[in-house]
């Protein structure tokens, strides 16, 4: 089966909101079959900052709705902006 990488931009769900413990929070939240490969923390502006992360996950139906809805559980988390989808051979710039 084809792997996907899904890069996601995930915002804070508060102004003050822990965005360090999201990677981690994350990879303990993750459904088996998902990935977190590589994330980094981004400004927004004015000391707030988001996470841009990188997932893997199967190319088959319901998987990236499955992946949206458990970066959505997690506490610090408020908006996510899915920012690429390709396969996994390809370079996300």
């Amino acid at each position: 089966m084809t792997k996907l990488v899904a890069r996601i931009k995930i915002l804070p769900s508060e102004s003050d909101a822990d965005v360090d413990s999201i990677p981690k929070s994350l990879i303990e939240s993750l459904p088996e079959g998902f990935k977190l490969i590589a994330h980094t923390k981004e400004p927004i502006a004015f000391g707030l900052y988001s996470v841009l992360a990188d997932f893997t996950l199967d190319d088959s139906g319901g998987q990236m709705e499955l992946l949206e809805q458990s970066i959505r559980k997690i506490e610090a988390v408020g908006e996510i902006e899915v920012v690429n989808v390709s396969r996994q051979s390809v370079k996300i710039k």
